[in-house]
């Protein structure tokens, strides 16, 4: 039987890529988007496109509902992947800025999780993939709020892991590092409803380097891989016997985990300071 799997954030990047390449190797692909004009896009694509908005739970519900309606109630995977940035130093990040990245980026997870696992433990088997960040192995000054969101994913995901074991269910993590996408971009909206840059004491700052960086794009980032990089780890978590319980994917995301490993915390921010 075709295997059944379901994708958040599929409007573009690394969402998008993973749906065409997964059912090009045969999965049954549900691409949902926040936006219903994405999920119209999709369709015409050729996907059954759930809309399925991480800040509103009744989208959570009634786009998984449509997702087991046309299942017949199995579901064999879900990949977590929708997610925003909002860049700008933790000093001048308003509180109501994190609450509202962790509910885009880690609570609508959460409740899209609490509501598969129970279709995952009734069927007996099922992986869940969660798309982390190599900001969940160490952070980067200007990425605080998107750094925590990330931190607290792959605790939530190494508990969850724990929790599960024996049920036949997977808990997987993919790290990239820089990867194609549009996030960037979409960040920039988030960035100018909640960060006062004008009247930050560290101005000169956003003005040196993170400014230029937001809006003026200078090509690929040192690394940087396309999306399809990320679907071959998303395969192999997704058709391995025994997946891993994390995939790394760039040569950052490489060069951060052997740092955590090998490094005190003090020698790693002395690193990472340089390339401020």
């Amino acid at each position: 039987m075709t295997k059944t799997l379901l994708i958040t954030g599929c409007s573009s990047g690394i969402g998008h890529a993973a749906a065409h390449d997964m059912r090009a190797r045969g999965w049954r692909v549900f691409a949902s988007c926040r936006q219903q004009r994405d999920c119209d896009r999709l369709r015409a694509e050729g996907f059954e496109s759930p809309r399925i908005d991480y800040t509103d739970a009744d989208s959570i519900q009634t786009g998984l509902a449509e997702v087991l309606k046309s299942t017949g109630g199995t579901l064999d995977a879900l990949f977590n992947n929708g997610a925003h940035g909002l860049p700008g130093a933790v000093e001048d990040l308003p509180t109501d800025g994190l609450r509202e990245i962790f509910e885009t980026n880690v609570f609508g997870w959460h409740e899209l999780i609490r509501q598969v696992v129970p279709v995952m433990r009734a069927q007996g088997h099922g992986r869940i993939v969660q798309n982390s960040s190599v900001l969940g192995l160490v952070t980067y000054p200007w990425r605080g709020a998107y750094a925590a969101t990330k931190f607290a994913i792959e605790g939530l995901s190494d508990t969850l892991r724990l929790e599960l074991s024996g049920t036949g269910i997977d808990v997987i993590l993919i790290e990239p590092g820089p990867v194609t996408s549009k996030i960037r971009e979409n960040s920039i909206p988030h960035f100018e409803e909640h960060i006062d840059w004008k009247n930050s004491p560290i101005r000169d700052r956003y003005e040196g380097s993170l400014l230029k960086r937001l809006y003026e794009s200078s090509g690929p980032d040192a690394f940087e891989l396309p999306p399809a990089a990320v679907s071959k780890k998303l395969a192999h978590a997704l058709e391995a016997r025994r997946p891993r319980p994390r995939y790394y994917v760039t040569t950052p995301t490489y060069i951060a985990g052997t740092l955590r490993r090998v490094l005190s915390t003090r020698a790693i921010d002395r690193i990472l300071l340089r390339y401020r």
